[in-house]
């Protein structure tokens, strides 16, 4: 057995400082989170300044920390790693920079990683056996793809979001639903106490045999059931809104999934993304997938969440492969998937 790839892995793409130490792209040893939640609480969404700020305070200690509890220091390191894009440009400016400066002081190579290819390789740290080809159904904040993996390095796009992510959509039906920042997680809670079919919000399928997702639709019905609601004085029912929306969201979700699965042959279905952390999408791809004889894969939660455990792990097979960077990367706030800029 040859000597393990340790990657210190810095991820700041958003309103999460991390670090993390993985070996040979499946074995987490540390993955230290400092969330910023409470701090953006009180402006209803993330301020990416203030983001930016925050992780400029935080970053040293968040290191410091991921080495300790790794029982290791730089020298135990073979390369550095960081969320390049997409995100915040700010934001990652600080962890690019920060992976920079280290891999240049130390003499290591510097490894770009995708925040997106990292939220799919979480699925590698969760199933230590799980290989390519499979599909993965990517659902996070500003994001919804169905992706056909090739390969560790190949991603081959099936369908994308035309407009609203549905982690957007659930950020802007909570404000309606006057639910605090993060949105998601209480539209998922509330939703347990509804009922799925109170209210009927449509499933927009798009054309025939597309893989795209469409979720502004959706969100507008919404929209317009709560004002139509009040301006003839009908009781709503937010936990029905909340259920209803919640079902109209993973009922598309899902079929366009499990038509990526038959389309292609390839039984073997991952879910990716913080939005994947939404249990009643975890359970209803369960359920079709049980019915369909899909092998499903789901990351653990905080695996699901913004962490540099991911980009450490999707780092591992950059740095096999080869792709490193040199000291003018830059970060890329608008990187599609798949994509190189470095």
């Amino acid at each position: 057995m040859g000597k393990d790839i340790v990657i210190l892995a810095i991820e700041s793409s958003c309103d999460e400082t991390s670090a993390a130490i993985v070996a040979n792209g499946r074995e987490v040893r540390s993955n230290i989170i400092s969330s910023q939640i409470d701090i953006h609480r009180h402006f209803g969404g993330v301020v990416p300044e203030i983001a930016s700020r925050k992780h400029i305070e935080n970053i040293d200690a968040v290191v410091d920390a991921a080495l300790r509890e790794a029982n290791t220091d730089f020298s135990g390191i073979d390369a550095v790693a960081a969320t390049y894009g997409p995100g915040l440009v700010g934001a990652l400016l600080v962890g690019v920079s920060y992976a920079k400066a280290l891999a240049f002081g130390l003499g290591l190579p510097l490894i770009p990683v995708h925040h997106i290819e990292g939220h799919i390789a979480a699925n590698y740290i969760e199933y230590k056996n799980l290989e390519p080809p499979f599909i993965c159904l990517v659902v996070s904040g500003g994001h919804t793809n169905v992706v056909r993996i090739n390969s560790y390095n190949d991603f081959e796009i099936m369908g994308h979001t035309r407009d609203d992510a549905a982690g957007e959509a659930y950020d802007k039906v909570a404000r309606a639903l006057d639910l605090p920042y993060p949105g998601g997680p209480k539209i998922d809670r509330l939703a347990k106490q509804g009922n799925a079919d109170g209210v009927k919000f449509p499933r927009v399928m798009l054309e025939e045999g597309s893989f795209d997702f469409s979720f502004s639709g959706l969100k507008s019905a919404v929209l317009n059931y709560l004002n139509r609601c009040s301006m003839t004085g009908q009781e709503v029912s937010y936990a029905d809104v909340a259920a209803s929306f919640q079902k109209a969201v993973t009922d598309v979700l899902c079929a366009k999934a499990v038509a990526a699965c038959r389309l292609t042959g390839i039984y073997r279905l991952a879910l990716a993304g913080g939005v994947s952390a939404n249990s009643a999408l975890r359970a209803e791809l369960k359920k079709v997938c049980e019915e369909n004889s899909i092998e499903l894969f789901i990351p653990r939660p905080v695996l699901c969440t913004d962490n540099a455990a991911m980009i450490g792990s999707a780092a591992y097979f950059e740095y096999i492969k080869g792709n490193t960077a040199g000291m003018n990367l830059n970060a890329v706030p608008g990187l599609k998937l798949g994509e190189r800029r470095y």
